[in-house]
């Protein structure tokens, strides 16, 4: 199976697999590889490691060396670079009345293209701002429309839940969300309860729908009979999160909570 390291180019961003090339590579050195769009300045996020070929991309591209200081030194000079390209960009913008929103703008580590990252209602031709760009900066431009998820994520910000969004902290890749998974979890129906930022559903609807699709599957259902501690009775209600049924009691009447444990279905 081939060695391969895990490399990030972004905060959050998708990782990808690389051929160390018998370099002594470590997880949280900085690299200089080779990518389809040039060369680029990345951080090892996964250490050396086998992968079968079927879990590649092939051709793998290889890491050509480890970052020195003075490839660090041009990280921080494209970052500047890059929020003065952000103002000419916005100028530009205006003087073409493009019905476009600026999000992000970033330099190739080799400083051969810039992109322009921005969002729209609708389609936009931006031909002639790009000739205006290229002319400004005598390079390669790319502007790249991007959808509402992506603009959360390299924005930032916090969620309903106060804390930073998970999309720009630790989510390489967007992920299915569907309204059943919202259903799955009693939730809220209503679309400002169970939407982040974005105005999309939110993406940690995704990370418990496994465990409560399991959930489901083995515990008590609603109006089953079922045998508790304290004597036979009805589930009145379910809660996966606990792992806890309310059981409302044929003897006394009362409603009493147990844990799924503690009690046998009759049903099954």
């Amino acid at each position: 199976m081939p060695e391969v390291v895990g490399v990030r180019f972004k905060k959050a961003g998708k990782i990808y697999y690389f051929d160390p090339q018998n370099k002594d590579i470590n997880k949280e050195d900085f690299v200089i590889v080779e990518t389809s769009r040039g060369i680029e300045f990345g951080e090892v996020v996964v250490g050396r490691k086998d992968v079968k070929e079927e879990d590649l991309v092939l051709p793998l591209k290889r890491v050509i060396r480890m970052a020195t200081v003075q490839d660090h030194q041009q990280v921080e000079e494209n970052r500047k670079k890059e929020d003065e390209a952000f103002e000419i960009c916005l100028d530009k913008i205006a003087d073409h009345n493009r019905d476009m929103k600026l999000i992000d703008v970033e330099y190739t580590f080799d400083r051969n293209k810039i992109i322009f990252y921005f969002t729209a209602d609708g389609r936009v031709d931006f031909r002639e701002l790009v000739k205006d760009l290229a002319a400004v900066f005598r390079t390669r431009i790319e502007l790249r429309q991007i959808g509402v998820r992506d603009e959360a994520k390299m924005m930032g910000g916090l969620g309903p839940c106060g804390r930073m969004l998970c999309c720009s902290m630790f989510l390489g890749d967007f992920e299915p969300v569907s309204i059943r998974m919202a259903k799955d979890q009693n939730l809220s129906l209503n679309p400002t309860k169970i939407s982040g930022i974005c105005s999309r559903l939110m993406c940690c609807l995704r990370f418990e729908s496994d465990a409560y699709k399991v959930a489901k599957e083995t515990c008590p259902h609603v109006g089953n009979e079922v045998i508790t501690p304290e004597g036979e009775g009805k589930v009145v209600n379910v809660n996966r999160a606990k792992k806890s049924i309310s059981v409302e009691l044929y003897e006394s009447h009362k409603v009493m909570e147990f844990p799924w444990v503690e009690v046998d279905d009759k049903n099954s």
